[in-house]
């Protein structure tokens, strides 16, 4: 366990998001994503939260467009997560939903618990077209947590979400990239994107104990490749 917070403090992301979306990004404290049931990626943006292709606030740390599409698969409709699981990093893990607080930031999963991941439960469902985004802890004050080893993931290595339609949407790594969170490239990780893309989204980079935080946010983008039932 590295050495971090005061106990009960929960340890995740932090990234900048554009004036118009009310701050900062907070893996414990927010994530934004938009699209609709039948994939148009017209859902709404939770209140007070960004559209995700809005920029920084002067483009600082802003990457440019989103990336362009990976060769396209069919997107899945909408269903909720329920399981998941990356191999190559012994990740098996079930799904919260994650609200918005008063605030507008994103609610983390309980840091009491390892082996968890969460999702914006108002935003794109992983298979569905856009840009589904996933948070997890690093660690927590109880040590090493769901996405220790999220860093060492490699382009190709393939990610399953079972759903709760009974299908598991298998992604594949195309990169795997450090920010600092204070030049968070919005665009690129949350911007609207033609198929169905995924974020994997914790804490990276030294931990910064006068902040009590990860000074990095580390990113994994991937893709949607092919569907099976589970």
């Amino acid at each position: 366990m590295t050495d971090g917070p005061a106990p009960g403090m929960p340890r995740l992301l932090r990234a900048g998001m554009g004036a118009a979306a009310v701050g900062l990004l907070l893996i414990y404290n927010s994530v934004d994503t938009g699209s609709d049931a039948d994939g148009s990626q017209d859902r709404a943006a939770p209140p007070a939260a960004a559209a995700p292709a809005v920029p920084g606030p002067s483009g600082a740390g802003d990457a440019g467009p989103a990336p362009a599409a990976a060769p396209q698969s069919p997107a899945l409709g909408r269903a909720k997560p329920t399981r998941l699981r990356i191999p190559q990093i012994a990740v098996d893990a079930p799904f919260t939903e994650l609200a918005l607080s008063p605030a507008g930031q994103l609610d983390a999963p309980p840091p009491d618990d390892k082996n968890l991941v969460g999702w914006y439960r108002d935003g794109v469902t992983p298979g569905e077209r856009g840009s589904a985004v996933v948070a997890g802890h690093v660690d927590t004050s109880k040590g090493p947590a769901v996405f220790l080893l999220l860093s060492l993931l490699l382009p190709g290595n393939k990610v399953e979400v079972s759903r709760a339609d009974g299908t598991v949407a298998v992604f594949t790594v195309d990169s795997v990239e450090t920010f600092a969170k204070d030049a968070f490239p919005d665009r690129k990780v949350y911007g609207r994107t033609p198929d169905a893309q995924l974020r994997l989204i914790t804490c990276g980079g030294t931990y910064d104990k006068k902040r009590r935080d990860y000074l990095d946010n580390v990113v994994v983008f991937a893709h949607l490749e092919s569907s099976h039932p589970g």
